[in-house]
């Protein structure tokens, strides 16, 4: 049983997650609970110190004293473990997100369908299954995950560069990224790439190399995040 905390400064939306959460347990009969919903840090802190705590949904942008990127980093001192969610109106926070080992963070307004894209992921996290298939597009392209190397953004299009060819889709980062299984990670501003397909990274010229000869780049701001999913 996943013990789910959710730190939020509006009632409103604390009672909308919970509402949306449990509603996504059911529908696809997963272990999880939600042990605290709060607008209280205090409270959140006290509450992780004394228990179990395995996901954490937190508001960045918090009417407080502390923002919820300081709160993250007070918690994964308390719980390395810990999975953590952010969730913004401010999608410029995300980048910075990344040094907690954040595992996804969502637009605000959130919907109930991107939050179970977001949950069921993360279940399959747990339990070491990750997906398989993912569609791209409206089109109802499904392709293995397992074949791509990376995803390029080039202008309002993505490139799913797989081992066989390329499939191009218009779409963004913002709404692939809940479907993909965790071993993808974002590289650079243009680049998301499947880290089990990767053979060599250079971090001299700032490059990540793969079985076919292409590459990718590493962006300043992804370097650290990367490194330490490689470990």
């Amino acid at each position: 049983m996943l013990n789910f905390v959710i730190c939020d400064d509006n009632l409103n939306i604390l009672d909308k997650f919970s509402k949306m959460l449990e509603s996504i347990f059911i529908k696809n009969n997963f272990e999880g609970k939600i042990g605290l919903a709060t607008n209280d840090i205090t409270q959140l802190l006290d509450y992780v110190d004394d228990n179990n705590t395995d996901v954490l949904i937190l508001d960045i942008n918090l009417k407080s004293d502390k923002t919820g990127l300081e709160i993250a980093s007070f918690v994964r001192e308390r719980n390395k473990n810990v999975y953590i969610i952010f969730t913004t109106a401010h999608l410029e926070y995300a980048m910075m997100a990344y040094k907690f080992k954040t595992f996804d963070y969502i637009a605000k307004p959130v919907t109930s369908d991107r939050l179970e894209e977001t949950i069921i992921r993360l279940f399959e996290d747990v339990n070491g299954v990750p997906k398989k298939y993912i569609k791209i597009d409206n089109n109802k392209t499904i392709i293995d995950s397992s074949e791509i190397l990376f995803i390029k953004r080039d202008g309002m299009k993505l490139i799913f560069h797989t081992k066989s060819r390329d499939y191009e889709t218009y779409s963004s980062f913002n709404k692939i990224q809940g479907l993909l299984p965790s071993n993808f990670v974002r590289t650079h501003k243009s680049f998301i790439v499947n880290i089990l397909n990767v053979v060599n990274v250079d971090t001299s010229a700032n490059v990540v190399s793969f079985c076919d000869g292409t590459t990718c780049f590493i962006g300043p701001k992804f370097k650290d995040y990367l490194l330490e999913v490689l470990k």
